[in-house]
């Protein structure tokens, strides 16, 4: 069950990000149907998890036929790349050691994320997507792995932005408040989409 804090969480970012993309206007290429951060996989979290599930239960609910889809997409991703995920593909839990983690930046790179409808270009969980998601587009401030602090944003967006306009549309991402949350639920563990999805 997601803890009370995540729908104030999701409503903090979904405004931030509403506030950047105001700022951003044409800099911002994101649209339904641009796939391009919808292909590789990546680590979500436990709260990830949860609103994921949570998100299925209430498609099930409403739209069985949607969710069974998306459940069949993710059994054949997993059916496809699961012999090689660096972790334990019985649980979905990413490895922790270094080696996991290293196998992990060459893991399904090319592989499109099974939420995503291969028709339409949407993402069919779009409302309960993971923090990674919500947050791709924009400009965000993160961490290099010497450190170092930089701003990233996607490489379709603002192409034809100055380094000022580009500072102008920071999103800030409440990492501080979501890893409160990760402590409250006490589960530290790291998985993906496709694990997830399915019950």
């Amino acid at each position: 069950m997601r803890p009370a804090g995540d729908s104030g969480l999701i409503q903090i970012v979904d405004a931030n990000l509403a506030v950047a993309s105001r700022r951003a206007g044409p800099h911002l290429a994101c649209r339904i149907g641009c796939t391009q951060c919808c292909y590789g996989a990546f680590a979500i979290n436990a709260l990830d998890v949860m609103r994921l599930r949570a998100g299925m239960e209430a498609l099930h609910a409403k739209e069985p036929e949607a969710a069974a889809a998306i459940e069949d997409r993710a059994r054949a991703w997993i059916a496809e790349h699961g012999a090689a995920f660096p972790g334990d593909s019985a649980t979905g839990a990413l490895g922790t050691a270094d080696q996991d983690r290293a196998r992990f930046e060459d893991f399904a790179n090319q592989a499109p994320c099974p939420a995503l409808d291969p028709a339409t270009g949407r993402c069919d969980v779009y409302a309960w997507r993971p923090m990674t998601c919500r947050v791709f587009g924009p400009p965000i401030r993160a961490t290099g792995p010497g450190g170092e602090e930089a701003l990233g944003h996607c490489e379709l967006c603002f192409t034809a932005a100055t380094e000022e306009e580009i500072a102008a549309c920071e999103m800030p991402v409440p990492h501080q408040a979501e890893a409160t949350l990760i402590e409250t639920i006490g589960d530290r563990s790291e998985t993906i989409v496709a694990f997830a999805l399915l019950r």
